[in-house]
């Protein structure tokens, strides 16, 4: 089942464009994207035609370009990555914070700044979230599950 509030739409396009793309006629993958595209159907009306057309060509057209960035990507997902940027930095707020409360020991020292760079994303989020937001340029994957923030 899709989760509208944390998954992205256009993973999910892409993966039925990819499943389309090999057999048209596949039912079960037309019904998924008819499905997922239901809490926003008035907002992406080019794609809600191209969906109920079961056009496999232009769903595949719409989804390179969504990963080329010369389509904006759905308003579900912007507003899914802007409330994961703001978890991802508030989580890593917290860690910092953390970390530098503990490092100088004594309450009476002056403690010293925290190293901490990157963190684990959170969790609620999918995986597919924190790589469009590295893929943005808003992110840096620094590896084994470790994202960090450009700098400024």
């Amino acid at each position: 089942m899709f989760d509208s509030q944390m998954a992205l739409l256009s993973t999910l396009m892409a993966g039925v464009a990819s499943e389309v793309g090999l057999d048209p006629g596949n039912s079960e993958a037309w019904e998924r994207a008819r499905q997922a595209l239901e809490t926003t159907r008035k907002k992406e009306p080019e794609l809600a035609s191209v969906i109920d057309a079961r056009d496999a060509a232009a769903l595949g057209t719409i989804v390179a370009q969504w990963a080329s960035g010369a389509r904006q990507l759905p308003e579900q997902d912007r507003e899914v990555l802007k409330r994961a940027m703001k978890a991802f930095r508030k989580s890593l707020k917290i860690t910092v914070l953390d970390a530098e409360s503990s490092i100088a020991g004594g309450p009476m020292s002056g403690g010293r700044r925290s190293a901490i760079l990157g963190i684990t994303p959170p969790s609620r989020y999918p995986r597919e979230v924190w790589q469009e937001l590295a893929r943005q340029g808003r992110l840096i994957d620094a590896k084994h599950g470790i994202y960090e923030l450009p700098p400024e």
